[in-house]
């Protein structure tokens, strides 16, 4: 029996692992959809863009395991608590990755011109920073589960909150002299990278309901 549990631990931990290694992919996509969308690197862009498959392979392959696992072991109480909150952060991490892939094709439909204005190259380097910031962070709540930590993920999405509050109002202010295309390219951007740290904090909910039993506020 204990050797039965040990196995059945190891794939537990497998499937701990895989997510750690999904967030830190996701975090890598988007560091990358920044500099390409920065730099209108067009090259870059579609290796954000091609990568974005093997995000859904990976997703896909985990989720087939955990269904496995379960049909398997039949799991009961924290253990099948743990397996069903693996397969809904799988699924945030994915969008994660999808939200990376969007601000990539944005960078190729504009290429070779740059999407983003001079004046607003700094609001999308911290924006890009945040949001990288939040899925490292992310990926040590679900490889520690540190509780604490999965609040302050919460904290640092109030953070991209307002970048993105603040980037809304400059494209509507009366002062703002930007296209109707360049505004609705980086109204979409702004969204996508508000999305991808959504996804963030319900990862890190998840992981804290794994916890606790109970979702933060």
């Amino acid at each position: 029996m204990a050797l039965i549990r040990s196995a059945f631990q190891d794939e537990l931990d497998g499937v701990s692992r895989t997510l750690v290694e999904l967030s830190k992919t996701v975090a890598e996509l988007i560091n990358d959809s920044t500099k390409a969308l920065l730099g209108a690197d067009l090259q870059l862009a579609e290796e954000v863009i091609s990568s974005d498959d093997a995000v859904d392979e990976k997703q896909h392959e985990l989720d087939a395991r955990i269904i496995d696992i379960i049909a398997r072991q039949q799991p009961v109480a924290s253990d099948l608590r743990a397996l069903i909150t693996a397969l809904r952060m799988s699924a945030d991490l994915e969008r994660m990755g999808d939200m990376a892939h969007h601000i990539a094709k944005i960078t190729r439909l504009r290429y070779p011109n740059c999407a983003v204005p001079a004046e607003l190259t700094k609001t999308f380097i911290e924006i890009g920073r945040v949001a990288e910031a939040i899925a490292l962070k992310t990926g040590a709540v679900i490889e520690t589960r540190n509780t604490d930590m999965a609040i302050e993920v919460e904290k640092d999405d109030d953070a991209m909150d307002q970048l993105h509050r603040d980037l809304i109002s400059t494209l509507l202010s009366k002062e703002s002299s930007y296209g109707v295309e360049t505004a609705i390219d980086l109204t979409l951007v702004g969204r996508y990278y508000e999305r991808y740290a959504d996804h963030a904090v319900s990862v890190a909910r998840r992981v804290y309901f794994l916890v606790t039993g109970e979702y933060f506020d």
